[in-house]
């Protein structure tokens, strides 16, 4: 799964969904889900984190952006090429 991190301020949810429902998965962050069909859409760390996190298919338009950073490289398949640093 691909994410695009943006600045927490100045972000706005403005799909037909509106804001994810959102759940906490870790101790310290949650996962935002859409409210109508339950796909994965964000993440987000609590507290004072400046960013959220948004999967990259979930936008209107992710054309114009590329891959920077890849986490878990051990764990990828093959086939998938290497990207830039690792998280």
């Amino acid at each position: 799964m691909s994410w695009v991190d943006f600045p927490r301020d100045g972000f706005e949810w403005t799909g037909l969904g509106g804001e994810p429902v959102w759940y906490n998965t870790f101790p310290d962050s949650q996962r935002g889900f859409c409210g109508i069909c339950g796909s994965s859409v964000a993440a987000q760390d609590d507290g004072d984190a400046e960013l959220v996190g948004v999967t990259m298919m979930s936008l209107d338009n992710h054309s114009g952006l590329t891959p920077e950073r890849q986490s878990f490289r051990p764990n990828a398949v093959a086939w998938l090429p290497i990207v830039g640093a690792q998280d």
